[in-house]
């Protein structure tokens, strides 16, 4: 039988204090009952000696503090997960909102999950196919990757992850593939963005969805990025698929650690984040990977949009330090209609030597990729001394650079958000490309794979 405490000695915003507690433990669930019988979620935030700290998920509107009463359930947020989870929408809570029956669960995970061993991982290593050229051939993302997608406010980072939720595959195994989605604080016109693509175009059938909607509690925004990853440890190494999960926005969780924070008083730190934001982030990010002795993997794409396009904000900085590298989107380029608009120039993938090369791309790729990225470098400088000298100051050669420049944004990163390419195809594209340069400018290529592939793009 659970104690009942009917010594609520405050309420102040989403905070409430509970007085003459016993064996009362940081984190655990709590439900307070309100002289009419309705019950309200809370959560345990502090403890100081006989005294709790809790924090509502609901509104504190209506509650009586002499008639009210609380109870603790002795133990943590927990997920109840299942098989049948795939293909159905849960809101930040694990709660389903898609009309369909709760679910019923094989076992019930803590959301906050459990360290990953650093000892036992397993070195990302395979391809996973996004469809996305400017992805798959220049950034690629690995298996057990964390590669963030770094945006801003009004550019189409919502496509571009529906689209890799919708296309992404590990190529040449039979293993099952799944996709874990958390939108957190997002509003519910792009909450129903997501829902209807995912159903529009099947990807749903193979899909977890967990929506945190922009009027929803602070404290199930921190929640649900945790529910979506409970999840996907659930899919990869209990059921061995390879799951690919995707959380935007992480710049609304992290407002949302801002807000319980200073509702609690704490020192704040850079730009009013709490200190601990680095260590925070990282529980969430580094619980994605591939362990060894287990065939599922956990590859993990944030999307973050950067507050005033800053890369120096804390919350991209930080994220930097943690994850594998970055995909840019540019407002530059979303200006000029490319979509999707990614600067592959500062994008970086520190594992895409990894994942690519024979028996995994096609034993060109690396050579390619180099070209394409120095060949991109020299046309963007080449265009830039067009605008200030004119065109009359570059010789034949730059205002070659300059043309590939064009045409790989045009062709090669610009492809639209319903255009899905493979890697023969993407790589059959940079080839095509590179023919616009003399052969004696393609030296980072070795002259075996020149002769092989060029004279097939003519």
């Amino acid at each position: 039988m659970l104690r009942e405490y009917r010594s609520i000695a405050e309420v102040a915003g989403p905070l409430m204090l509970v007085q003459d507690v016993e064996g009362v433990t940081y984190n655990e669930l709590g439900e307070i009952e309100l002289s009419n019988g309705e019950i309200r979620r809370c959560k345990v935030l502090e403890i100081d000696g006989k005294n709790a700290v809790v924090q509502l998920f609901e509104s504190a509107v209506g509650i009586n503090l002499s008639d009210s009463k609380v109870r603790f359930l002795g133990r943590g947020m927990e997920l109840p997960v299942s098989l049948d989870m795939l293909g159905r929408v849960f809101d930040g809570l694990g709660k389903p909102i898609d009309g369909g029956p709760e679910i019923i669960p094989d076992k019930r995970l803590d959301i906050n999950g459990l360290p990953m061993n650093p000892a036992a991982r397993d070195y990302p290593s395979e391809f996973i196919q996004t469809g996305v050229s400017a992805i798959d051939g220049l950034n690629t993302l690995v298996r057990g990757q964390k590669l963030p997608i770094f945006s801003g406010s009004g550019l189409p980072h919502a496509e571009l992850a529906a689209q890799i939720a919708r296309q992404a595959k590990v190529l040449g195994t039979e293993s099952k593939f799944a996709v874990v989605f958390a939108a957190v604080g997002i509003t519910f016109e792009e909450a129903d963005f997501f829902i209807s693509d995912f159903k529009r175009t099947g990807a749903i059938d193979r899909a977890v969805l967990f929506m945190n909607l922009a009027n929803d509690p602070a404290v199930e925004r921190i929640s649900t990025p945790r529910m979506a990853l409970t999840a996907a440890e659930y899919l990869a190494f209990d059921k061995d698929m390879h799951v690919l999960v995707i959380i935007t926005d992480i710049t609304n969780y992290a407002e949302a650690l801002r807000e319980v924070s200073a509702a609690r008083k704490e020192v704040p730190g850079r730009r009013g984040y709490p200190g601990y934001l680095y260590t925070d982030l990282a529980t969430l990010y580094e619980r994605a990977g591939r362990k060894k002795g287990f065939n599922g993997s956990i590859t993990l794409i944030p999307i973050l949009t950067m507050p005033e396009d800053d890369k120096t904000h804390p919350i991209p900085d930080l994220t930097g330090y943690i994850t594998e590298g970055q995909i840019i989107l540019s407002r530059e380029l979303h200006k000029k209609g490319i979509t999707p608009p990614i600067d592959v120039l500062p994008s970086l993938s520190r594992l895409k030597d990894k994942g690519i090369g024979p028996g995994k791309t096609r034993e060109d790729h690396a050579n390619t990729m180099n070209q394409l990225f120095a060949a991109y470098a020299r046309g963007k400088e080449a265009k830039e001394l067009a605008v200030i000298l004119g065109d009359a100051a570059l010789t034949e050669v730059d205002k070659l650079y300059a043309k590939f420049a064009d045409n790989f944004e045009a062709e090669y990163v610009s492809q639209g958000f319903n255009t899905e390419r493979g890697i023969i195809e993407t790589l059959d594209l940079g080839w095509k490309l590179l023919s616009i340069l003399p052969v004696g400018e393609l030296k980072r290529i070795r002259q075996e794979f020149i002769d092989k592939y060029l004279n097939r793009q003519e």
